[in-house]
């Protein structure tokens, strides 16, 4: 029986063990106190059980004090409160005289306590006499005389009933004393061999949970020490540390193998490294390639400046002009994509991009702007404007004429640049959208306005408004730069941007 005990403990989990070991604990625990509380009633109710007897016994002469006192101020006073005391005594003396000796005995004290029973039941007849008559208005004289001579005997015998009690009680005591002694002394034996017991108890729980630990310690610091000849554990049992031991088992069989690979693996490194220096060889020349198949921008800036030269040569300066707008405007897009800039850059690229725009449309295309004569000094991220006025030139052709509005303000230490057209409208939903991808700061690759949008111009024109107002954010390290509403007239759509004027 032990062994299949021993053999389903050494099965069972860590947490199953760890928890029977607190039930076994506490169990032993409870039956400590329990045993205490047994053994401390008893204690007690051997002291009190001593002097019991004299403790009733002051209880009856204190009622019959009472009967006595109450009956003496019922006969001068005749008041209900004292009627009423001295039936409520006499009821308890009465009570307690049924208790008594009845009958004389050879034993002092059951003797005695006859004197007090008999005495007891006169001074009752008589003070009961005694209100009969004082209530039938006669003569109460004479019982109550003989009350009183009663009370003064019964008193007496009290008393030398209460010395008699208190010597046998002494005996009583003294014997219960040795008693208690006794329990006492069994008490602390119980106790020592209950945590012995409990010591010992946990000793054997703990050791056979943290002895495998141990075992499984030192073979881990032989294996750090880089010694891998150690023994395996080959455990069977199906406990968290059993499935410790043979994952280590695993691991060291593991290492013991790749060791023996590493010399193979040895033999072919050279080859390795021959290839990996021819590979590395091929990529140098393919990266080379790569690099003399780039194009130059300042190819293309010269490339532009000859075809603006060759145009004036033959007089057509419409053409020489706007080959240098296009040039310039490449220039500041190529040189700015890191960088920041003013407003008044900004506005200047947005002149060169317009004019181009103009040239393409023609009569098409009406650009308004409101911008006060003065220098705009304030830095904004480059490229900010150019993708707003783009998207608004687009919106705006879909009618038969468009028209887009640059304004530039300054309110409330803000300088305010709206960008507006006369199309069709921002929808509300896909504004919302844009709106909280870039105040949350996403990608516009991750965007959902992506989802929302067509699949044309209209997409690369959403994504391009995050990529703007992505970075407005990031640039001030605030929310409130940029937004889009619809115009006064209720028609086409407003881009808003405050730059702080302390930048």
């Amino acid at each position: 029986m032990k062994k299949l005990f021993l053999k389903a403990f050494h099965n069972k989990s860590l947490r199953w063990k760890i928890m029977f070991s607190i039930v076994v604990f506490f169990t032993i625990i409870g039956s400590s106190l329990f045993v205490t509380m047994i053994i401390d009633q008893y204690a007690l109710g051997v002291i009190s059980r001593s002097f019991r007897s004299n403790e009733e016994l002051n209880s009856f002469s204190n009622d019959i004090v009472l009967a006595e006192n109450a009956l003496e101020t019922y006969i001068n006073y005749r008041t209900y409160e004292s009627i009423n005391n001295y039936y409520i005594a006499a009821n308890r003396v009465e009570y307690f005289c049924q208790t008594m000796q009845s009958f004389p005995s050879a034993d002092e004290v059951r003797h005695q306590e006859y004197i007090v029973h008999q005495l007891a039941l006169s001074f009752l007849r008589y003070t009961s006499k005694a209100v009969t008559a004082h209530r039938a208005n006669t003569t109460v004289n004479e019982s109550y005389q003989k009350s009183l001579e009663a009370y003064q005997f019964l008193v007496d015998e009290i008393s030398r009933l209460n010395i008699l009690y208190m010597k046998k009680n002494s005996t009583v005591y003294n014997s219960d004393r040795n008693n208690v002694r006794l329990i006492l002394r069994f008490y602390i034996i119980f106790f020592a061999g209950f945590f012995l017991l409990l010591l010992l108890l946990l000793y054997a729980l703990v050791g056979s949970m943290t002895k495998p630990l141990g075992e499984i310690s030192d073979v881990a610091l032989r294996v750090a020490e880089r010694d891998f000849d150690v023994p395996l554990f080959n455990r069977d049992s199906h406990d968290e540390i059993g499935n410790i031991c043979r994952a280590f088992d695993r691991m060291i069989i593991s290492i013991r193998e790749y060791i023996d690979t590493i010399w193979e693996k040895a033999r072919t490194e050279n080859e390795l490294r021959e290839r990996e220096m021819e590979m590395q060889a091929l990529y140098a020349d393919a990266q080379l390639k790569a690099f003399q198949s780039q194009i130059n921008p300042h190819f293309l800036f010269n490339t532009l400046n000859t075809g603006a030269q060759l145009a004036m040569m033959e007089g057509a300066d419409k053409t020489c002009y706007f080959i240098e707008q296009t040039s310039d405007f490449f220039r500041y897009n190529i040189q700015q994509q890191k960088e920041d800039a003013t407003i008044g850059d900004e506005l200047g690229m947005v002149d060169n991009f317009v004019y181009i725009m103009k040239v393409r449309f023609g009569q098409r295309l009406e650009f308004i702007k409101d911008v006060p004569q003065e220098e705009f000094t304030q830095h904004l991220p480059s490229m900010t404007l150019q993708p707003l006025v783009e998207n608004c030139i687009q919106h705006g052709l879909q009618n038969t004429r468009g028209r887009v509005e640059l304004k530039v303000q300054r309110t409330d230490g803000f300088v305010e640049i709206s960008v507006s057209d006369n199309g069709s409208g921002f929808d509300s939903a896909i504004r919302d959208k844009l709106l909280d991808a870039a105040r949350r700061g996403l990608t516009p690759d991750y965007s959902e306005v992506k989802k929302e949008e067509k699949k044309s111009t209209d997409e690369h024109t959403g994504i391009g408004l995050i990529n703007v107002f992505l970075r407005l954010r990031l640039y001030f390290h605030r929310d409130d730069v940029f937004d889009i509403v619809a115009n006064d007239d209720g028609q086409g759509t407003k881009f808003i941007i405050r730059i702080p004027e302390n930048v």
